[in-house]
């Protein structure tokens, strides 16, 4: 899964009066120089008095056109430095100048709401939105109402508290099979053809999270607290609030989101748990482990039929063959060495796509680990930085991504529509890669809706302990995923399976998003089996939007019906269903 969108940093001057990066031709040419910050301010005076001054339409749109400029070079240049921290949290130099980031991010917050504070106040403010359209001002009304100066030191917190989180997963080393292995490195035993392999692979994964748990908690602890003394100072109820405001949510909110919960309890759970039936079934086992999870047959987990450098060249032929404009994307990302694929020590777990504004181009970070999941990871971040770069040259650096639940749209969506072309990667075991993605895709949803609602749960239970957070998350197990069964891994027993999700910490409230988009992306795939080339154009289209509306009015667009819509999950989970059952 992924992070994508950069920090809302904005910046026009460095030290030395130099552009942030020189010629692009490669990312290894990307060096970052850091922000005069006296410089910044003197820019952004200038920006607001001109929008605030303006005697006429045109004036105002200039300087928000200069602001826009600025925006996408100290995006460039935060995206860059997050990254290589990203890609070595050993070095010290990366992790400075990460730390300068975070230090930096909330008086950006500050000045940035400056400007879109006196777009909202100008006299002109309908001829702005008559020019960008008025979606950008729905999403500044949101950024305007997230923040204040005076939460400034408690985002610099929070950043601290999730690099904690970062560097400890990071740092792992964890012996297994008489080899040292990274956390990334070693969930490639979970889908090893040996069941005790597996096993053994998982509990010593997990016992690694039980020697840290108190670390753990303690560190989510400072976040739910500090999140919590942030939205009380924005006059929020809690942080749910505030973490609306922040995903800016602009066309639904928590009512919709509590019924699309109650869809996924009547119509998905139940079905989840006669897969996890057929699937022991098919194992020739009394019930599924948690440790079997991943294995849907006796044939074991899909394989793969090379290693990374192999995989690349065969989605370079995939985007070729699915078109020009996809062609040229790969070959781009491929040959300017903006993919970042394997897992190595000191790498940052996860994957994410990023980009870099002013140089127009995606980047790609992962952590490939030889599994068929490789294949799965890399078309979902390819999916983002396809619908990246179909928008680039967007009026204004607010809609080169949508927000994030309509981002999962593309990555999602792209993971079925390239179903056609998965013997390129799978050979002969194509067909049952294709069969493991879509029970993965109808399993995965209840556990998505699970997160976020945990997540509901704890913001509006600050003072909770952390012993009473993973009594929450069992009581939610209950809800969403009744079939899954620990054995005897005590931490997870304990309600701790929640710690590995990245998101939990670093990105609140960034999960419902997933499921939102899994659905939309499920309806794609619908499409696809009897009108390819449609939905791949409406695929498309649906990318070179960017974020120029909100999350259902995009949907809709595509010929996609809104999740929240009444039958929606139902039909097409029952669609899958039958796909399932007849293979």
């Amino acid at each position: 899964m992924c992070m994508v969108r950069s920090h809302p940093f904005n910046v026009a001057t460095i030290h030395d009066g130099e552009p942030f990066f020189m010629s692009f031709t490669h990312f290894s040419d990307l060096t970052p120089q850091h922000p005069d910050m006296d410089a910044v301010q003197a820019d952004y005076d200038k920006y607001a008095d001109a929008i605030t001054n303006a005697q006429e339409p045109a004036a105002a749109l200039e300087a928000i056109g200069q602001w826009d400029e600025t925006r996408k070079r100290l995006g460039s240049w935060s995206s860059l430095v997050r990254l290589r921290y990203r890609q070595d949290t050993t070095n010290k130099t990366y992790k400075a100048d990460n730390d300068l980031c975070d230090e930096v991010w909330p008086k950006m917050v500050a000045l940035d709401n400056r400007i879109k504070q006196a777009v909202l106040d100008s006299p002109h403010r309908g001829a702005i939105a008559d020019h960008f359209g008025e979606h950008v001002q729905d999403l500044w009304t949101c950024d305007v109402a997230a923040f204040d100066p005076s939460i400034q030191d408690d985002m610099v917190k929070t950043s601290k508290l999730n690099n904690e989180y970062t560097s400890l997963r990071a740092k792992a080393r964890i012996e297994f099979q008489g080899e040292t292995h990274t956390l990334a490195g070693l969930g490639k035993f979970s889908l090893d053809d040996d069941r005790q392999v597996r096993y053994e692979a998982t509990k010593t994964t997990w016992d690694w999270f039980e020697e840290n748990g108190d670390a753990l908690d303690e560190i989510f602890d400072g976040l739910v607290k500090t999140r919590h003394k942030m939205a009380k100072a924005l006059s929020n109820k809690d942080f749910v609030e505030l973490g609306y405001r922040w995903m800016q949510r602009i066309d639904y909110g928590r009512k919709d989101v509590e019924r699309f919960r109650k869809e996924v309890q009547t119509h998905l759970v139940p079905l989840t748990v006669e897969l996890r039936r057929q699937q022991a079934q098919r194992l020739g086992l009394d019930e599924v482990m948690y440790w079997d999870e991943g294995i849907f047959d006796l044939g074991g987990a899909p394989k793969l039929g090379g290693d990374t450098p192999w995989l690349v060249k065969q989605a370079r032929d995939v985007f070729k063959k699915l078109g020009p404009e996809t062609d040229h994307f790969f070959s781009t990302m491929d040959d300017c060495g903006l993919l970042d694929l394997d897992a190595r020590e000191g790498k940052a777990s996860g994957g994410f796509c990023t980009a870099f504004p002013d140089k127009e181009v995606p980047f790609i970070f992962a952590n490939f680990n030889g599994t068929h999941g490789d294949v799965r990871t890399f078309i979902h971040e390819l999916g983002h930085a396809f619908q990246y770069w179909s928008s680039r040259k967007a009026s204004i650096s607010d809609y080169l991504w949508p927000t994030y639940e309509s981002c999962e749209i593309h990555s999602m969506s792209l993971e079925f529509l390239t179903w056609p072309h998965m013997e390129s990667f799978f050979g002969d075991d194509a067909e049952r890669f294709r069969q493991t993605h879509l029970t993965f895709a109808l399993l995965f949803i209840p556990y998505g809706v699970a997160v976020d609602h945990f997540q509901h749960m704890v913001y509006e239970n600050p003072d909770a302990s952390p012993a009473d957070r993973h009594a929450m998350w069992k009581e939610i197990e209950e809800l969403y995923t009744p079939a899954r069964k620990y054995g005897d891994i005590k931490r997870l027993n304990e309600g701790a399976l929640w710690q590995r999700q990245l998101h939990i910490y670093g990105a609140p409230f960034y999960y419902i998003d997933y499921t939102l988009a899994q659905t939309c992306a499920l309806q794609f795939w619908s499409r696809s089996l009897t009108d390819p080339a449609g939905a791949m154009k409406d695929y498309t289209t649906l990318c070179k939007r960017g974020g120029d509306a909100p999350f259902q009015a995009l949907a809709r667009s595509a010929g996609l019906i809104s999740p929240f819509d009444q039958g929606c999950l139902a039909d097409v989970v029952d669609h899958a269903a039958k796909i399932l059952q007849s293979a």
